[in-house]
């Protein structure tokens, strides 16, 4: 092969990779997550002339991370440094701003699987709280698909705005504040998530807002809660309801003394799981 085509291959190969390398650089705006050598870490937003507060040395100048790849050391004034990563989902939802419990990964990975929650998927919430399974419905159903997220107290509304738009997926959610138990405004949405304390009195929105053969999901901390829901559920017609906990136990992974952790993440919600079913019937002929 002579010289002039290994030119040509080489500007063809290095022009394939610059999308990637360029997405791979931080850019103004963007959340990325610094993490310690201490194992502690922050969410932060690269903005111009900002100095981000550590707990070890002085501020970190946000500017010297513009136009650096993802995976670098933040050298700080103390003897720690500051690795910097594109922060995950996961990351975004356990650093979301909130004032009230969030749903934790552990939930809502479970959570959006039964449901089949994936890009172009039409998902209602119910009780938005801070938004962090939210952030992680946003995500999951980007670029075509959209999360309606109803709640009735404004402030919540309000923060959770702010930690969608920081998680760059606020074009996907539509934020709605409701004054009591009205209908939804969509129709044959392909799932419904309910995150209330009394989920059963929200059943007829929920028949005539889901598609048929669609998914609910109904998470509560209590087995009275999830009892009520399930009697409910099975009254209106709904079919495959079940009731599931998830529990997470880490391991510490250690040459020669590999044991599991002291503490645990353990009950947080139970989620209730139920389907639609259609009333049309297909005859064997």
């Amino acid at each position: 092969m002579n010289s002039e085509n290994l030119t040509s291959i080489w500007s063809e190969t290095q022009e394939g990779l610059a999308p990637r390398l360029a997405g791979n650089l931080i850019q103004v705006g963007d959340p990325v997550l610094l993490w310690f050598q201490d194992e502690t870490t922050y969410l932060v937003t690269v903005e111009p002339g900002k100095r981000f507060n550590i707990h070890c040395g002085r501020p970190l100048p946000m500017d010297e991370l513009i136009g650096q790849p993802y995976g670098s050391w933040f050298q700080t004034s103390s003897n720690l440094r500051a690795l910097v990563l594109k922060p995950t989902v996961e990351d975004l939802v356990m650093k979301t701003k909130r004032q009230s419990g969030i749903i934790y990964p552990k939930d809502a990975a479970i959570l959006m699987m039964r449901l089949g929650i994936g890009p172009g998927t039409r998902v209602i919430e119910v009780g938005v709280g801070s938004g962090s399974l939210t952030t992680a419905l946003a995500s999951a159903v980007r670029p075509e698909g959209m999360i309606y997220s109803y709640d009735i107290r404004r402030d919540f509304l309000e923060l959770a705005k702010g930690n969608l738009k920081r998680a760059r997926v606020d074009q996907y959610v539509a934020l709605k504040e409701r004054t009591g138990i009205q209908p939804f405004d969509e129709k044959d949405a392909d799932a419904i998530v309910l995150d209330v304390p009394e989920p059963w009195h929200e059943i007829e929105n929920i028949k005539g807002s889901l598609k048929s053969g669609g998914h609910v999901v109904s998470l509560n901390p209590t087995y009275n809660q999830i009892e009520q829901m399930s009697g409910t559920l099975g009254a209106a017609g709904f079919v495959m309801i079940e009731a599931q906990e998830i529990l997470v136990r880490g391991i510490l992974a250690r040459p020669g003394k590999t044991r599991p952790e002291q503490r645990m993440v353990s009950h947080t919600e139970f989620l209730l799981f139920a389907v639609k079913p259609g009333t049309h019937v297909i005859s064997a002929g």
